[in-house]
């Protein structure tokens, strides 16, 4: 039972050690290993790009709602101060309809900045970049060994 253990573990280590392509040459494989490596540099760029592209798109309706919202908060600041002068002007009636005017715009300014800050948080940072730099961090390390 013991030796069937030791011939397992020394069959591994032969077949560790065996070359994977061992009919080219030390030049050959590093011709490969760069055109590869170039390659692979490449199509992670590519891909950087794309995801990019993407996700610029994603903050620039997140920032097109934010810029809704500060609209928004101006006009009902305005609202607001038209409503307080009225108010200390004129009647109360008059006050009390450009009060409810700009509150409305203040719920308006609220509702598009927390949707705008929703989309602008959905945003991430080229997931898929992210994770095929992984895998070929993890395919160069298996090169070399």
């Amino acid at each position: 039972m013991g030796d069937a253990v030791t011939d397992r573990t020394t069959t591994d280590r032969e077949h560790v050690t065996e070359p994977i392509q061992a009919d080219k040459s030390l030049g050959e494989l590093l011709s490969e290993l760069t055109s590869d490596l170039g390659h692979l540099f490449r199509q992670e760029v590519q891909l950087a790009k794309t995801e990019a592209r993407d996700e610029v798109k994603q903050v620039g309706k997140g920032a097109g709602v934010l810029a809704g919202a500060g609209l928004s908060v101006w006009l009902a600041l305005v609202m607001l101060s038209l409503t307080l002068a009225w108010w200390l002007d004129k009647a109360l009636d008059r006050a009390v309809s450009f009060l409810l005017v700009g509150l409305m715009w203040a719920v308006v300014a609220a509702v598009l900045a927390i949707v705008g800050k929703q989309q602008v948080a959905r945003a991430r940072p080229l997931p898929e970049t992210v994770r095929t730099l992984k895998e070929d961090a993890q395919w160069v390390k298996a090169q070399k060994s």
